[in-house]
């Protein structure tokens, strides 16, 4: 009987042992008792990857952008044609080119010639306050100033006149030669001088007044 129960005992214990080496409880205890894995940690302690920042332009890559920008180009300027009915504007000088002449003869202080000066349509210029050039024949005669003062600068545009006088003969005496026609110029030498048929006239030492914008103060000798 004794030997039964230690038998069974036995029997007993070996059945507690093999339950506890098969629970998978234990199995479970033992594989969570390890250490946790070191890969994982280290991952979610990286700190995050930098934003990609743009480079600054460089000072070539600026140099080009600059370069290769068109430059504007100079406005062209404007520019002024000489010769008759070409002048436009204020403030130019006139040549005889630019006026139109009549001339006429006057009884007045022995007799004189009296000439007229107009600017052609369109042109507006500037006479000088001193006399006209003055000539006869092609020997060139030429009238000497009949003033002592200069007067002032006349402008002509529209309908505005100058006047000058010319006195072919200044002098006494018998000595003359005759023309039919009296030269005109603006400044000496002008380039481009008018011819004005005047009729028959005695010349000897002549002599002219300056431009004014009053035929009775463009009478010589008075």
């Amino acid at each position: 009987m004794r030997s039964r129960i230690a038998l069974t005992a036995l029997a007993v214990t070996a059945l507690a042992v093999t339950a506890t080496a098969c629970d998978p409880e234990g199995s479970d205890q033992a594989s969570g008792a390890g250490p946790a894995p070191t890969t994982a940690a280290v991952a979610s302690t990286a700190p995050p990857a930098a934003a990609p920042t743009k480079a600054a332009p460089t000072a070539a890559a600026s140099t080009a952008a600059t370069s290769a920008t068109p430059a504007k180009s100079a406005k062209p300027t404007a520019t002024s044609t000489a010769g008759s009915g070409d002048k436009s504007g204020y403030g130019q000088a006139c040549g005889a080119n630019d006026l139109t002449f009549s001339a006429k003869m006057e009884t007045q202080a022995g007799g004189y010639i009296l000439i007229s000066a107009k600017a052609k349509a369109g042109i507006t210029c500037v006479l000088p306050g001193e006399h006209p050039v003055i000539a006869f024949g092609s020997g060139g005669i030429e009238a000497t100033n009949a003033e002592q003062a200069v007067g002032q600068p006349i402008t002509l545009t529209g309908s505005a006149v100058a006047y000058a006088g010319v006195n072919p003969k200044s002098t006494n005496n018998d000595q003359v030669i005759q023309f039919t026609d009296v030269i005109i110029g603006i400044g000496n030498p002008d380039p481009d001088p008018a011819s004005i048929p005047v009729g028959a006239v005695n010349v000897d030492k002549p002599v002219v007044t300056n431009w004014h914008t009053s035929a009775k103060d463009a009478v010589p000798g008075v």
